[in-house]
C-alpha cells in the first residue's frame, strides 16, 4: 500500500518530542470522564437504598441519574468538539474539566434523587468538551503513522478507567458514604488541570465551522425525550399507555426535525454528507451498538452479582476486573490483527464473540460457579477491544487533522447516544419483564405499595425485609423473576450486537483503506478495490 507524498514531520519538533507525556496526561482526562461512570455502577445498588444509607432511588430514578449524564454529554458533544476547533482545545478542554469538577462535589452530597439526576447533567456539561478534546489533541501531536498505535492506547485507557472504576468505587463505599463515589473526582480534576496546563499545547482549526444552536437543541430535546418514553414504559410495564407513545413519538419527529434541519443547514452540527460514505457509517454504528449492549448489560450485571449474589460493591467491582483487564491487553493490539486481517474480519470476530457472551448471560443462575462469570466478563472485553480500537481509528482519520474535534465529537456522540439508549431500551426489557414475573407474588401487598415493590428487585427486596420471616417466600421469588428478567434482557443486547457484527461484515473494508489526502472532497475513507 502506498500513501501520497508528505512533508517529513507536521508536528512541531517540541511537541513531537513530549508527545508520550502529553498522551498520559490526556488519558488522565479520559479517565475522569469513564471512571464516573463506571463508579457509579457498582453505587447504584447502594444509592436505591432508603436513606440514611442511599437515596431510596427507584430504578427509572437510576437510569436517570445515569442517562442525564450521557444525553448532555451525547448532546453537547458535537457543539463542545466545534469550540474546541475555534477556541483552542486545550482552553476547552480546562473548562470542562472544571465544570466536571464542580459538578462531581455539587453531586456528592445530593439530597434527593431529583438533585443528583440533576448535578450529574452538569458533569455530562463538563464531560462533553472534555472527551473529544482529547481525542483532538491527541491527533494534533501524532504524525499520521503513530496514530493508529496511539489510539489504540487511548482505547486502553478506556478499559483502565473500568477496571479501576469498580473497585475504587467499592473501596469508597464499604468505608465511606455513597457520596464519596463523585468526591473522589475532584481531587483527579485538580491534578490533570495542573498536568494539562503545564504539558500540553494549543491547537484549533484555522477554518472553524460556525455553532448550530438549533440542532443542539432539536437533538438534544429529540433524545431526552425518546428515552423518557423508553424508561417510562419499562417502568409501567405497559409502552401502549398514552404518556410513553406521545414521548417516544415527538423525541422521534424532532429527531426527524433535526435530521432535515441538519442537512439544509451551512453550519450544521452534523454534516449528513459523511454518513453518504458507507465505511464510515459502518463504524459509527458498530462503537454505537457496543456501547448500547456494554451500557445495558452492566447495568443488570450489578444487580445480579449484588441482590442476587450476595456480593459487596468492593466484590462487584474486582468481579468486573476481567472485563477491564481484556480491554488493557486487546486495546493497544488490535491493530495488529486489523494489519493482517483487515478491519472487516477484526471487527465482525469482535461483536461476534461480544453476542456470543451476551447470551451466556442467559444461562446464569443463582448457583453459577462464579469463574464463569468470569470467562464472560474476560472474553466480552476481549471483543469489544477488537471493535472500539479499528473503528475509532476509522473514524478519526476521515478528516482532515484540523478537523479532529470533529471527527471525535462524532465517534463520541453516538458512544454516547448508544450507551444512554442501552440503559434505557434493556433497562425498560428489564424492568418489564420483571415485573411481570414479580407481579403474581405482590397480591397480598397492600395496593400502595404493591406498585412501588414490583419496579426493582431492590424494592421487593426491602419490603420482604420489612416482613421478616413472612418475607423470605418474597425475596426467593424476586430473585427467580429477575433471574429470568436477566436472561430475557441479555438475549435482547446479544441479538443488537449480531445486528452490528452483520453491518460491519456488509460495510466495512476488507484491510485498512489508504489514507485520502483530497480535503475538498473530504472523502471518508476508501472502499477496497
Amino acid at each position: 500500500m502506498t500513501s501520497p507524498a508528505a512533508p517529513a514531520r507536521r508536528v512541531p519538533e517540541a511537541v513531537h518530542r513530549r508527545r508520550w507525556a502529553i498522551l498520559g496526561v490526556l488519558m488522565l482526562s479520559l479517565l475522569i470522564v469513564v471512571l464516573d461512570n463506571s463508579i457509579l455502577n457498582v453505587a447504584i445498588k447502594t444509592i436505591s437504598t432508603p436513606a440514611p444509607t442511599g437515596l431510596g432511588a427507584t430504578q427509572s430514578e437510576l437510569e436517570w441519574a445515569i442517562n442525564a449524564y450521557t444525553l448532555v454529554f451525547a448532546g453537547l458533544l458535537f457543539t463542545a468538539g466545534l469550540l474546541g476547533d475555534r477556541l483552542g482545545r486545550k482552553k476547552v478542554l480546562v473548562g470542562g474539566l472544571v465544570v466536571f469538577g464542580l459538578g462531581s462535589a455539587l453531586a456528592a452530597f445530593s439530597g434527593s434523587p431529583g438533585e443528583l439526576i440533576g448535578f450529574r447533567a452538569v458533569m455530562g456539561l463538563g464531560a462533553a468538551f472534555v472527551m473529544p478534546a482529547t481525542l483532538a489533541v491527541l491527533m494534533n501531536v501524532f504524525e499520521r503513522d503513530e496514530q493508529p498505535k496511539a489510539i489504540g492506547i487511548w482505547a486502553g485507557g478506556v478499559g483502565l478507567a473500568i477496571a479501576i472504576g469498580p473497585i475504587t468505587g467499592g473501596l469508597l463505599l464499604d468505608h465511606f458514604w455513597w457520596g464519596s463515589v463523585f468526591l473522589i473526582n475532584v481531587p483527579i480534576v485538580v491534578l490533570a488541570v495542573a498536568l494539562m496546563l503545564w504539558l500540553v499545547p494549543d491547537s484549533r482549526d484555522p477554518k472553524p465551522g460556525r455553532i448550530d444552536p438549533v440542532g443542539v437543541v432539536l437533538s438534544v430535546a429529540g433524545l431526552v425525550l425518546l428515552v423518557y418514553g423508553i424508561i417510562k414504559g419499562g417502568q409501567l410495564a405497559d409502552f401502549t399507555d398514552p404518556t410513553v407513545l406521545a414521548a417516544i413519538g415527538g423525541g422521534l419527529a424532532v429527531l426527524a426535525a433535526f435530521v432535515v434541519v441538519e442537512k439544509r443547514s451551512d453550519h450544521p452540527s452534523i454534516d449528513m454528507a459523511y454518513f453518504r460514505n458507507r465505511v464510515f457509517s459502518a463504524a459509527i454504528v458498530a462503537i454505537a451498538l457496543v456501547f448500547f449492549a456494554l451500557m445495558g448489560v452492566t447495568f443488570f450485571a450489578v444487580f445480579y452479582t449484588q441482590s442476587v449474589r450476595g456480593y459487596s460493591p468492593l466484590e462487584t467491582g474486582l468481579l468486573m476486573l476481567p472485563l477491564a483487564a481484556a480491554q488493557m491487553i486487546f486495546a493497544p493490539r488490535a491493530r495488529l490483527l486489523v494489519d493482517r486481517f483487515g478491519n472487516k474480519a477484526t471487527t465482525t470476530a469482535g461483536l461476534v464473540v461480544l453476542a456470543a457472551m451476551l447470551a451466556a448471560f442467559a444461562t446464569l443462575d443463582g448457583d453459577t460457579p462464579i469463574w464463569v462469570l468470569e470467562v464472560v466478563f474476560f472474553l466480552m472485553g476481549a471483543g469489544m477491544a477488537h471493535v472500539m480500537t479499528p473503528v475509532s481509528v476509522v473514524i478519526m482519520q476521515a478528516l482532515p487533522r484540523e478537523k479532529a474535534g470533529s471527527a471525535s465529537a462524532l465517534s463520541n456522540t453516538f458512544r454516547q447516544v448508544g450507551g444512554a439508549l442501552g440503559i434505557a431500551v434493556l433497562g425498560s426489557v428489564l424492568s418489564t419483564a420483571y415485573r411481570n414475573g414479580i407481579e403474581d407474588k405482590l397480591g397480598l401487598l397492600p395496593p400502595g405499595v404493591r406498585h412501588a415493590a414490583g419496579e426493582s428487585i431492590e424494592a421487593t427486596l426491602a419490603v420482604a425485609d420489612r416482613l421478616g420471616a413472612r418475607g423470605e417466600p418474597l425475596a426467593a421469588a424476586a430473585d427467580d423473576a429477575f433471574l429470568h428478567a436477566m436472561h430475557v434482557t441479555a438475549l435482547w443486547g446479544a441479538g443488537v450486537a449480531m445486528v452490528g457484527a452483520v453491518v460491519v461484515a456488509v460495510f466495512l473494508p476488507g484491510r485498512t483503506p489508504a489514507p485520502e489526502d483530497d480535503r475538498e472532497e473530504q472523502e471518508m475513507v476508501s472502499a477496497p478495490d
